[in-house]
């Protein structure tokens, strides 16, 4: 097997658990959070900064000020003279490209897609759901009232579109942006995960590679 599973995703969509059932029933690895940690060891760069700055395009000028004395490891001076985000997005970047190198894998966000678009063992999922599936998914996580988690998703799915689209050249959510887009809404986590899988099986024998379209005009 050689694909490597990028999937971007709502909030309360499911992603994680999805991605990760995934990469089980493949056994291949899985990087969500563990994403961060790899960029923080290749690059060093302070672990906390990742943590901070995690799918958000922009921080406080503060902040970066301050932990800025935190990076290490890099002495391009272009490199020193980026913002702290920029620097964490190119450490991301250069790790999920590492990744992808080591073999097959599952890798949650951070615009992997974007990182692996020249690959082509790369297959690209999006996962999404209707509001009140996801309201309800978030209110029984977190335990919160249907207002608030309503609120959450808002404020998650915001950060990560703007990140998404502040970073590569393509639309966080659109179907042109990925090559397979899920609704988990309406096939379940299971579903989500074995359509997955199919694909992966489909772009793993070459099927449909050279599809020639016999209607008459």
């Amino acid at each position: 097997m050689k694909t490597i599973i990028s999937i971007g995703r709502e909030f309360g969509s499911g992603g994680h658990l999805i991605g990760k059932k995934v990469a089980d029933q493949l056994g291949i690895p899985f990087y969500d959070k563990e994403l961060l940690e790899r960029a923080a060891k290749d690059s060093g760069l302070c672990k906390e900064i990742f943590e901070n700055q995690d799918e958000r395009p922009t921080n406080s000028f503060l902040y970066s000020l301050v932990m800025d004395t935190y990076s290490f490891g890099y002495s391009s001076n272009v490199m020193n003279d980026m913002p702290l985000n920029q620097k964490v997005f190119l450490a991301q970047f250069e790790s999920i490209k590492k990744l992808a190198a080591e073999g097959p894998c599952v890798i949650i966000g951070r615009c992997a897609d974007y990182a692996l678009e020249e690959d082509p063992n790369l297959l690209s999922v999006f996962i999404h759901a209707d509001i009140d599936t996801r309201v309800r998914r978030i209110a029984n996580i977190y335990g919160l009232k249907a207002n608030k988690a309503r609120d959450r998703i808002k404020k998650n799915d915001k950060s990560r579109s703007s990140y998404y689209n502040y970073y590569t050249s393509k639309e966080w959510g659109s179907v042109d942006s990925y090559d397979l887009s899920i609704d988990s809404g309406k096939y379940g986590i299971d579903g989500a995960a074995e359509l997955i899988i199919r694909a992966v099986m489909i772009k793993e024998n070459g099927i449909g590679t050279s599809i020639v379209d016999t209607r008459e005009e």
